[in-house]
């Protein structure tokens, strides 16, 4: 049997077989904005959430001005944002998400690995996550 880990499940291996056991429901339903101009990469962002947290509400915008649109009118938790992008970019287009969602945690995904990058999304709040992406680097914000 090939392991489907798009449940909510964790396979747990032991010697050459494995248990199936299910996952307990980390918190209440959350929402998470995914902000990235590449379809890929918030098809990525996507499927690493769905499989962890199945019970979310995923929104998912193309730039800067769809993700303020978004943030003006659902309640948000979460939110991962592309540094590049076209119009607004991600540290442009942070502090207007921040005001629209109290409380929400951002976090600024790039590829851009210079110092005043990092520096400037700390200064902002923002968790600073290099490409690639992983599903450990994603879990790790989301279950900060």
């Amino acid at each position: 049997m090939i392991p489907d880990f798009r449940r909510n499940k964790r396979l747990y291996w032991k010697k050459y077989d494995y248990q199936e056991k299910p996952v307990a429901d980390k918190s209440e339903p959350k929402t998470i904005l995914i902000v990235d101009d590449s379809r890929i990469s918030r098809m990525m962002l996507r499927a690493i959430v769905e499989c962890e947290f199945s019970h979310w509400n995923i929104l998912e915008a193309a730039n800067g001005e769809e993700a303020k649109r978004l943030s003006e009118t659902n309640h948000i938790d979460f939110i991962t944002l592309d540094m590049n992008m076209p119009g607004l970019d991600g540290l442009t287009v942070a502090p207007e998400l921040k005001l629209n969602s109290p409380g929400v945690k951002i976090a600024l995904i790039t590829a851009n690995f210079q110092e005043r990058v990092r520096a400037k999304a700390e200064t902002q709040g923002l968790v600073f996550i290099p490409k690639p992406i992983t599903e450990d680097k994603v879990l790790n914000f989301l279950e900060r």
